[in-house]
């Protein structure tokens, strides 16, 4: 009998996956980005309470078909059953290429800037850290998923650990805004609130600081019970996360005026200088090593699941789709994604791919919201959850992801063109491998 994947994510190890894989190092940066283009601290804190909230609309839709169909693969199975395997090839084609090993070689590089400020590194000792990062996580990931997901565990818990003490610290220790009058001393009233278009980029900008909520389902056929456990920690994860941002966001406003906030560069930083003085740097950088490196060991463990999935499928290798004997992790495609970003380091390609391509995963997921309605209409279509606010809540999410992309397309016509036309390259593809496959 051949080898098959072993269950063993439970609730907690699945929802730290979920906050772990969203919380990397994007707080640490973006609030300034939002800030700049809704400047005032209540419209700041609306933008992250909608980013959690649609973040919250694509986790309850994930979470309905998750529970219909609790297998290996996630989005890509989603997508293959909603409409057919050539949109499951596609998604796959853009994680492999571009999507998921660009995000893999993008936070293993800020990683080892951060790892940078307590050693000196040049452009080759960054390089060599992140693929030393990439290279050790695959390692344990290689030897069992159980090693993975409590490793992911470990630095969850840490960091969201880590964000509280900011939080209490801030509020406790420092004044308002960093100044030596009492915390009830009169602030200025805040700016009117921004245009609808400025809290659309600002918006954007908060999404990116959620990417990631989808991807354990990608572990599905690892995990306990996914009919039930998936959307529980869908659930949980991005309430926690939610709440840790706006919580955090509002500390930095404690701490700092709006416009330090809105001219810093390193806000967490800036903020923790205020509070701890010149250690406050150290300590940020060293939270933003080990949030970066918890992330990516999420990122790391979900990836291989989805081209594990097609091989099974006949639209990869087929020998990616082995499962080790003794460790039963999809292990070839471990090693597979490992390299592939390791590559994209190496060369510094992975920034171009990156920032062109990683729009388009909201074209899926715009495609997966309505691909739940079309399911509903399924009399095979079964789910043991069933998102609350139906239809209203997945068209929302169509509709919100739609928007994402057009921004995009607007603000970056030329670049939105590459990152299509490298998406468009896989469906000459997968029409050829379809067709081998079944010869």
């Amino acid at each position: 009998m051949s080898p098959e994947l072993r269950r063993s994510i439970g609730l907690i190890q699945a929802t730290a996956m979920v906050a772990g894989t969203i919380i990397g190092a994007s707080i640490f940066v973006q609030p300034s980005v939002i800030a700049a283009a809704v400047p005032s601290p209540g419209a700041v804190t609306a933008v992250w309470v909608v980013a959690g909230l649609l973040t919250l609309c694509g986790a309850l839709v994930t979470a309905e078909l998750a529970s219909a169909y609790p297998q290996t693969g996630g989005v890509y199975v989603f997508l293959k059953e909603a409409f057919s395997p050539a949109f499951g090839f596609l998604w796959g084609w853009a994680m492999f290429w571009s999507m998921h090993s660009g995000i893999i070689a993008a936070i293993a590089v800020v990683f080892a800037t951060y790892v940078g400020q307590f050693a000196a590194l040049g452009d080759v000792g960054v390089r060599a850290v992140a693929i030393g990062g990439i290279l050790l996580l695959s390692a344990i990931n290689y030897v069992g998923v159980r090693a993975g997901s409590r490793l992911q565990t470990a630095f969850t818990i840490g960091k969201v650990g880590a964000i509280l003490v900011i939080v209490v610290v801030g509020f406790l220790v420092a004044p308002l805004h960093g100044s030596p009058a009492p915390p009830l001393a009169p602030v200025a009233p805040p700016a009117t609130f921004p245009s609808l278009g400025d809290f659309a980029l600002a918006l954007v900008a908060g999404l990116f600081a959620f990417g990631g909520w989808h991807m354990v389902t990608y572990a599905a056929g690892e995990t306990v019970e996914p009919e039930r456990t998936v959307p529980r920690a869908l659930l949980l994860g991005t309430l926690i996360v939610t709440l840790c941002y706006v919580a955090l966001n509002a500390a930095y406003f404690h701490v700092l005026p709006l416009d330090t906030v809105v001219s810093s560069k390193r806000v967490a930083a800036d903020a923790a200088e205020v509070v701890l003085g010149s250690r406050g740097a150290a300590v940020v950088s060293g939270l933003v090593v080990f949030s970066t490196f918890g992330a990516l060991s999420g990122i790391v463990l979900a990836g291989p699941r989805v081209y594990y999935s097609m091989a099974q499928d006949g639209l990869l290798f087929r020998w990616v789709g082995g499962i080790h004997p003794r460790f039963l992790t999809p292990h070839r495609a471990v090693l597979l994604q490992a390299v592939w970003a390791s590559v994209l380091i190496a060369t510094g390609t992975y920034r171009a791919l990156f920032t062109r391509v990683v729009y388009t995963e909201w074209i899926f997921f715009g495609l997966m919201a309505l691909g739940l309605v079309l399911l509903r209409r399924r009399a095979d279509y079964a789910p043991r959850y069933r998102v609350w606010g139906y239809p209203v809540l997945p068209v929302v999410f169509v509709i919100a992801s739609g928007l994402i992309v057009l921004n995009q397309i607007v603000s970056n016509p030329a670049e939105s063109a590459f990152g299509l036309a490298l998406v468009g390259l896989g469906l000459p593809v997968y029409l050829y491998w379809s067709r081998h496959a079944h010869r």
